[in-house]
């Protein structure tokens, strides 16, 4: 009775939807946040009776043969690249991406790792450093004594004194951009590391060879759907009481089977 493997690959695969539905409407308020898509592919197929052969009693070919399915099978849950609204939030160091690329920041080990989440912070040192405190690549320092920052749209970091008419320019924040963004590696944190699947990082200036630019004083919102999001929950949920049903009739079936007299 293959029915009851199959529909237990097609339990397996809603429950997988579901986990990833669940996720995104959990980051629903995340910074910066995309939203996944879990995507599935039929499983292999037993040939009873292959297209094209031979019909042993006529000599004609078969039109179609049978082609038994076995069920399905994740090949990935793939992170749909979306705009999401700009909140403004007038912080200084709050900067949102307008556009493709990622802020890169340094890891404790020294990996660079990539973000779209922009509320950046200003360390006891004075470095600019993400949420978590990973200095942003390259390094900025903001002197002790700076009143105010600005950074423009390309990226460049200016800082106001009191004693100073002009800014000071300390540095421009750069963007990294990938061959293939859906190939990067999410750790957590609002953070993803380079893949081979990704291709290496190509690091430019905000606004230059199909980068973003970005905007001082407002952040991305995450770019989960909920309407959407709720509407797929109801499609996993059918699917997978439809699957379990298919269970109960298989055994059903066998059990009709079984006493038989």
């Amino acid at each position: 009775m293959r029915a009851l493997s199959i529909a237990a690959t097609g339990m397996s695969a809603q429950q997988m939807r579901v986990e990833t539905i669940s996720n995104n409407l959990a980051n629903m308020n995340t910074t910066g946040y995309n939203a996944r898509r879990a995507e599935f592919a039929d499983l292999h197929y037993q040939q009873a009776s292959r297209p094209g052969t031979v019909n042993a009693s006529d000599g004609t070919l078969l039109p179609t043969g049978v082609q038994l399915g076995l069920g399905v099978r994740a090949t990935s849950v793939s992170v749909e690249i979306q705009q999401g609204a700009l909140e403004q939030t007038g912080g200084d160091l709050d900067l949102a991406i307008e556009g493709s690329g990622f802020l890169e920041v340094t890891l404790p080990s020294g990996t660079a790792a990539y973000t779209r989440d922009g509320g950046l912070k200003r360390s006891a040192e004075g470095l600019i450093v993400s949420s978590d405190g990973y200095a942003v690549a390259p390094e900025i320092t903001i002197p002790d004594d700076t009143k105010s920052i600005a950074i423009n749209s390309e990226g460049e970091v200016y800082a106001y004194f009191d004693d100073a008419v002009e800014p000071e320019l300390l540095g421009q924040i750069t963007l990294a951009s990938f061959s293939n963004t859906k190939g990067l590696e999410a750790i957590g944190s609002n953070l993803f590391l380079e893949t081979g699947a990704s291709g290496n990082a190509t690091v430019g200036t905000p606004g230059e060879d199909g980068l973003g630019t970005l905007r001082q004083g407002y952040l991305e919102s995450s770019s989960v759907d909920a309407v959407r999001e709720v509407t797929e929950l109801i499609e996993a949920q059918r699917g997978y009481e439809l699957n379990a049903k298919v269970i109960t009739a298989a055994d059903q079936m066998l059990s009709a089977t079984s006493q038989i007299r």
